[in-house]
């Protein structure tokens, strides 16, 4: 039951359940992945992923769906993408090279910044990503449910099983990865899980917290920020030796956020809560959006911030 309430909560597990039982379904019954359909409400389709490409912003989601803007989100235009699976993480390494993965392992490249898109190489039919980082244009990691995690040295073409956890935890849920100034890799899990990369080799860093840790930050003073379930904020100055509880205001589950130009980090989640702090970090104050929307990513643009959702395009979080 654990397991279960863990997945509903997070980042729209269930969603991501549902699409891929779909998707085994129809595979039984002679289903044959193809391109996505070029639809005229692409902006309400859910979208799991959004980051930026350089100047543009590029998110993702449900039935191959990948949506570009070139002028801070103003507007947007879909992109041909060759699969109609959901699409469930994103990664640029810089304004023209990205990957985008998605259920069933499928696993997509493009070298112009997200108008056109190749497939590469099978995560592996079973495998349900949830995070891509890339150090360049070779050495890249993916991570997602029941423990997978796999490397590549050769840009995504082939990849090598990764062993994160161990033991009672082998199988546990990997969600996010992120990594500050300093280029070190944190993954987060479920179950109070969280990783530091130590070269190739990832150690287990103790949480205080053991509920599902969504995703995190390393902030521009180089404290790490992680967040999860019921609203729950963790801050560690010293590399992760240390923990803080924060505060959040809200008991919402936390699953996207974003340290803004000026400083402010602001965080939010699902039933439309956003949490802003003013002190790095410190301290956080709360509200709920009106639409009640759950949230997916948050990017800054033009010195708006956008939101992504379940629902689609979520505006500007005011």
């Amino acid at each position: 039951m654990m397991r279960a309430a863990s997945l509903l909560a997070g980042c729209a597990l269930a969603l991501m359940a549902c699409a891929a039982a779909a998707q085994e379904k129809g595979a039984q019954s002679g289903f044959r992945d193809t391109e996505a359909y070029q639809a005229p409400l692409a902006q309400r389709a859910p979208l799991m992923a959004a980051t930026r490409a350089g100047a543009r912003i590029v998110a993702a989601g449900d039935f191959g769906t990948i949506l570009i803007s070139d002028d801070d989100g103003r507007s947007w235009r879909q992109a041909a993408t060759p699969t109609r699976a959901t699409l469930t993480a994103l990664h640029f390494i810089d304004a023209r090279h990205g990957w985008a993965a998605g259920h069933g392992g499928v696993l997509l490249e493009t070298r112009d910044g997200g108008t056109q898109w190749t497939r590469l190489a099978s995560l592996g039919a079973d495998v349900v990503p949830f995070a891509l980082h890339f150090e360049d244009e070779r050495r890249g990691l993916a991570v997602g449910a029941f423990g997978y995690a796999a490397m590549t040295e050769d840009g995504g073409r082939n990849w090598n099983p990764l062993r994160i956890s161990a033991g009672e935890y082998a199988d546990q849920h990997l969600y996010a990865i992120f990594s500050g100034p300093d280029k070190r890799r944190w993954i987060t899990a479920e179950g109070g899980g969280l990783y530091r990369a130590e070269g190739d080799v990832f150690v287990p860093v103790p949480l205080p917290y053991k509920g599902s840790i969504w995703g995190g930050m390393t902030l521009s003073d180089g404290a790490v920020l992680v967040w999860g379930m019921r609203g729950n904020l963790l801050r560690s100055e010293d590399g992760g030796r240390s923990w803080r509880s924060v505060a959040s205001g809200t008991q919402q589950a936390l699953t996207a956020g974003v340290q803004r130009a000026g400083g402010e980090v602001v965080l939010a989640g699902l039933g439309g809560a956003v949490v802003r702090s003013q002190d790095a970090g410190r301290s956080f104050g709360a509200q709920t959006r009106p639409e009640r929307q759950s949230h997916t990513a948050l990017v800054e643009a033009g010195g708006a911030l956008l939101s992504f959702t379940l629902a689609g395009l979520g505006g500007d979080i005011k």
